[in-house]
């Protein structure tokens, strides 16, 4: 499950999480944060319920969880950071001790922190906690970057994308966990979709490129879409060839 088609698609998603909060908490709906991230709570509650209840992998209802906590957590980040005051420094730090807490939590319960053999009910629920406080985290990190310590968001999408490229070459040249590795790119991909998408969203006036909120979450749908039916196609027809071998075995 977890290959080049799972990050690429982990990046879409939590880029499409960035901009559709964006659509409905700034512009063009302007909504505000805290009815943004109450709206797409009640989304997530859905989506999540649908995930436990299945027994095997369903790349459309996995990837919706993954979008899902992806907008929640960019509403509740900026809830957090701009209308609540803690600001881009503050909420990163309160948002990365609970990332810490929530991990150092998982493995004290004993259960696997490898995500392609997770099978238990309270694994499942570990792991959509890490993932949605890490997916929060990411605006936060991401606005860090950006704008506390100034670096725009163009640069601070290639530092990202630097240091994702440095796990990639620990991961086949070193002997670190591999578990290390995927959840130090898991938490990273968030921040990276966050100031991809407002490189390209947001005004020229602001360090954008001015392309607007509609249309970057119509492109990211677009592309989220082909991408998530690619893989179920695929994950389907291997179903199908280890069903048969299974069956051709016994």
């Amino acid at each position: 499950m977890v290959g080049a088609l799972f990050w690429t698609i982990k990046i879409v998603a939590t880029t499409l999480g960035e901009s559709a909060s964006n659509y409905v908490a700034i512009t063009p709906l302007r909504l505000g944060y805290a009815t943004g991230a109450v709206i797409f709570f009640v989304a997530l509650v859905l989506t999540l319920a649908m995930q436990l209840k299945t027994d095997r992998f369903r790349p459309v209802i996995f990837w919706s969880v993954i979008l899902t906590t992806s907008i929640v957590g960019t509403a509740m980040s900026d809830f957090m950071n701009r209308t609540a005051g803690l600001g881009y420094t503050g909420g990163a730090a309160v948002l990365t001790t609970l990332l810490v807490l929530v991990l150092v939590t998982w493995r004290a319960t004993g259960e696997t922190m490898d995500v392609e053999r997770i099978a238990t009910r309270k694994g499942e629920i570990l792991y959509w906690s890490a993932t949605t406080v890490s997916n929060t985290l990411g605006t936060s990190s991401g606005d860090f970057l950006s704008n506390s310590l100034g670096l725009g968001f163009r640069a601070s999408a290639l530092v990202l994308s630097g240091i994702m490229l440095l796990i990639l070459a620990a991961h086949y040249l070193t002997s670190l966990s591999g578990t290390v590795l995927f959840w130090s790119a898991y938490v990273l991909t968030r921040p990276l979709g966050a100031v991809a998408e407002n490189a390209v969203e947001k005004p020229v006036a602001t360090g954008g490129a001015g392309v607007g909120t509609t249309v970057t979450s119509t492109a990211l749908i677009a592309v989220l879409v082909v991408l998530v039916g690619y893989q179920t196609f695929t994950h389907r027809q291997q179903t199908r060839t280890l069903d048969t071998a299974s069956s051709t075995g016994s």
